[in-house]
C-alpha cells in the first residue's frame, strides 16, 4: 500500500471525525478535502461514507452506558423501549428517501460547487434559527435557566422523533450537514440545545453505520483487497478525532450557540465558490 495514500486516508479520517458532529457537514468537507488531495473516484466515494462508521463507534464508546443499558433494558424497561422506538422512528425516513434518491443525488450533487452552495445556504438558515431562538428565549437558554419542552432525550415523544427524522433527510444533500439538520431542526421543535445535540449523536449510530455498510455492499465490485488498509486507517483516525470532538461539543453547547459555525459555513463556502469561479483552484469532482 502506498504510504502517501495511507497519509491521505489518515487526513480524511481526521476531517471526518472533527466535522461529523458539528453543523458544518462532514460529507461536504470530505468531498472538498478529497478534491484538494486528489483522492477522487468510485473508491473515494465509498471510503468517504464507510469511515463514518469510525465516528459512530466513538459515539457508542462515549455513551456506552446509555447504549448498552438501553439494549439490556429493551425487554423490561419502559424508558429503554421508548428511547429505542424514538431512534428507530427517526431513522426510518432517511432509509426510505436514501434508498429512493441516493444514487441520483450522488451523481448530480457530490461535487465541490454544489457542496459550497449548500454550505452558504445552511449557514444562513442557522443564523435565522439562532436569531429566532434568541428572540424567543433570550440568553436564558444558554444559561440553562429555562426549561425547554424537550429538556432531555427522555422527554421526547414519537412525533418529536418523526419530525427530527424528517429534517435529517435534508442531509442527503451533501454540504447540508446531518448533525446541523437534526440539531437545528430539533431546536425549532422545542428541544434544548443539549437534548438536540445528544439525540443527533444517537440517531447517527444507525444512520451512518447503516449507510456505510450499504455503501460497502453495493459497491464491493469497485473495491479490492488492497483497499482495506486504506479503509482501516481512515476509520481509526475518524474514531479518535470524533471522540475528541464529541467531548468538546457537549461542553461547548452548554454555554454557546451555533452562530460561529454558521459564519464558518458562509465564509468557507464563499471562498470555494470564489476560487472555483476565478479558476484559482481546480476543484475536481
Amino acid at each position: 500500500m502506498d504510504l502517501i495514500l495511507l497519509l491521505k486516508a489518515a487526513i480524511l479520517g481526521v476531517v471526518e471525525g472533527l466535522t461529523e458532529f458539528l453543523p458544518i457537514s462532514s460529507t461536504g468537507h470530505l468531498i472538498l478535502a478529497g478534491s484538494l488531495l486528489d483522492f477522487t473516484g468510485p473508491t473515494a466515494k465509498v471510503f468517504e461514507i464507510a469511515i463514518q462508521t469510525g465516528a459512530m463507534i466513538a459515539v457508542i464508546w462515549e455513551y456506552r452506558e446509555r447504549v448498552f443499558g438501553t439494549i439490556k433494558g429493551l425487554r423490561t424497561e419502559v424508558q429503554a423501549q421508548r428511547f429505542a422506538l424514538n431512534v428507530l422512528v427517526a431513522f426510518i425516513p432517511a432509509v426510505v428517501l436514501g434508498l429512493a434518491l441516493g444514487s441520483a443525488i450522488k451523481a448530480t450533487l457530490f461535487h465541490p460547487v454544489p457542496v459550497a452552495l449548500s454550505f452558504v445556504v445552511g449557514g444562513l438558515i442557522i443564523l435565522w434559527v439562532e436569531r429566532r431562538h434568541r428572540d424567543k428565549f433570550g440568553v436564558m437558554d444558554l444559561e440553562g435557566s429555562r426549561r425547554a419542552r424537550v429538556e432531555t432525550v427522555d422527554d421526547m415523544t414519537v412525533m418529536d422523533a418523526l419530525k427530527v427524522g424528517l429534517v435529517q433527510c435534508a442531509a442527503l444533500i451533501p454540504g447540508t450537514s446531518r448533525s446541523g439538520a437534526t440539531i437545528i431542526g430539533a431546536m425549532l421543535f422545542g428541544f434544548s440545545r443539549k437534548a438536540a445535540t445528544e439525540f443527533s449523536f444517537f440517531l447517527g449510530i444507525p444512520t451512518l453505520i447503516g449507510a456505510g455498510a450499504y455503501s460497502l455492499i453495493k459497491n464491493r465490485q469497485d473495491l479490492q483487497l488492497s483497499d482495506w488498509p486504506l479503509f482501516a486507517v481512515g476509520t481509526v483516525f475518524a474514531f479518535l478525532s470524533a471522540l475528541v470532538c464529541i467531548r468538546w461539543l457537549i461542553r461547548y453547547v452548554a454555554t454557546h450557540d451555533f452562530t460561529i459555525f454558521a459564519w464558518y459555513r458562509i465564509v468557507f463556502g464563499g471562498l470555494v465558490l470564489l476560487t472555483a469561479y476565478t479558476g484559482w483552484v481546480d476543484w475536481k469532482a
